[in-house]
């Protein structure tokens, strides 16, 4: 069984490419059967957040398995495979597991040590097992990317000062703005990140807050926590004239703001300045609307832009939180290499065995009538040959089990040998427990 991984994420694809594989809500449940449906893949967790969507997957063929990922994600994103390979991401086994280890531990985030991604990296492998698309295999590598990631943060202070997308945002407007003293914000969606940026916003020294999101409900619960007032959510458009920011993080497949319904209001502003501060993947504000005099629009990735004042104490985190994933991941292999290799050693010497077994009795058919002691010379002499030819390739295959190259070995033995592994065989090892690497 092999660990696959195919994504794109913030450093490979901008966010116009991004939104496009932004998987969520029916969507996930219609990718996980379609992904279920595959002959090619055996289980799978889909990871997907503002800066990235990730397909882990676990294979028992690499190539079939690596182009099973790669035709669903161009067949979700309806993208010719070509234009797909320009953004993508498809590492092998080994550092499929070290890119999952890194990103639960917040070291591939846009914001380096984001406290947020454990609990989706979390989220997204209970979504799978609740699916019933995730398998042993995934489920311990899950359970260990959590246990990792949990390690780092307690280990080291790669989060000690918490700052996240939601910091950013804030730090953007400021950036722009000079003064945050006065202003009134407008923050369209009422989720976790929607509070957050809402909290530093008032500590930042934000007086006035509108709040609308499509329940109404929760708009009027959340601009209570902060003594702002709340708006239906087909209201906000009108609305944008009283602000001076614009957040936006909802989970709309669809622009939320968009020339049909705000490019009036926003011209009455006769040029006065608004911030728009798109942090939702899809997108929620057109980023036509930035043509109007007086509309500046900052997506996502406009934040990476953004100084982190820690960013420099949080890259000296990174060599130690390296070293704790090293070691780690090197348990996780040991586990791991078992999948790959033992069933291959198996049916290797399972082949010699029956090669050995056919040829003597071939030989002594040949030889017609034969003693007991001439048959136990040619069984000896036939098990020795067949021995040293297998002992080379089982010893170095032993050896290069728990190597970034151990799977690799493992598939080329196989293929070169024709063996024929029943899939049984690899469910035995499959069953093994997180715990005994911890």
């Amino acid at each position: 069984m092999y660990v696959l991984l195919a994504g794109l994420n913030h450093r490979t694809a901008p966010v116009e490419i991004r939104e496009r594989f932004s998987i969520c809500g029916a969507d996930l449940e219609r990718a996980y059967q379609y992904l279920k449906g595959s002959k090619d893949i055996e289980s799978s967790v889909i990871l997907t957040t503002c800066n990235r969507t990730e397909v882990y997957a676990a294979a028992r063929d690499i190539q079939k398995g690596m182009r099973a990922l790669e035709g669903f994600l161009a067949a979700y994103a309806n993208m010719e495979a070509d234009l797909l390979k320009n953004y993508l991401y498809q590492p092998n086994c080994y550092d499929a597991i070290l890119h999952l280890f890194r990103v639960a531990s917040g070291l591939d985030s846009m914001i380096l040590g984001e406290p947020q991604i454990l609990g989706q990296v979390k989220e997204a492998h209970h979504k799978a097992m609740e699916i019933g698309a995730s398998d042993g295999v995934l489920n311990a590598l899950f359970q260990k990317a959590i246990y990792v990631g949990k390690k780092v943060r307690t280990v080291t202070d790669i989060d000690r000062h918490q700052f996240s997308i939601s910091h950013a945002a804030v730090e953007l407007a400021k950036n722009i703005l000079g003064s945050l003293q006065e202003k009134t914000v407008m923050v369209i969606g009422a989720g976790e990140m929607s509070e957050l940026t809402t909290k530093y916003l008032m500590l930042n020294g934000v007086n006035s807050v509108i709040v609308s999101n499509r329940s109404y409900e929760k708009a009027v619960n959340m601009a209570e926590s902060f003594n702002g007032r709340a708006i239906k959510f087909e209201k906000l458009s009108e609305e944008l004239n009283q602000a001076d920011i614009v957040i936006s993080c909802t989970a709309a497949n669809h622009y939320v703001i968009r020339a049909d319904n705000s490019r009036e209001v926003l011209e009455s502003r006769n040029g006065r300045k608004i911030i728009m501060i798109d942090i939702a993947v899809p997108r929620d504000i057109d980023p036509g609307l930035k043509t109007i005099p007086g509309v500046f629009i900052y997506d996502i990735d406009k934040l990476q832009n953004v100084v982190d004042a820690n960013y420099i104490e949080r890259q000296r985190a990174v060599l130690e939180a390296d070293q704790i994933i090293g070691e780690e991941i090197s348990k996780f292999n040991e586990w791991l290499a078992s999948l790959y290799v033992i069933p291959v050693i198996a049916a290797l010497k399972n082949q010699g065995e029956i090669i050995k077994q056919d040829e003597i009795k071939r030989a002594c058919n040949r030889l017609g009538l034969v003693s007991e002691q001439e048959q136990k010379v040619i069984s000896s002499m036939a098990t020795s040959i067949v021995n040293q030819l297998l002992h080379f390739p089982i010893v170095n295959l032993k050896e290069m089990a728990a190597s970034n190259q151990g799977h690799l070995y493992a598939e080329i033995v196989k293929k070169l040998f024709a063996l024929q592994i029943d899939h049984k065989e690899y469910e035995k090892y499959e069953k093994f427990e997180i715990g005994n690497q911890r």
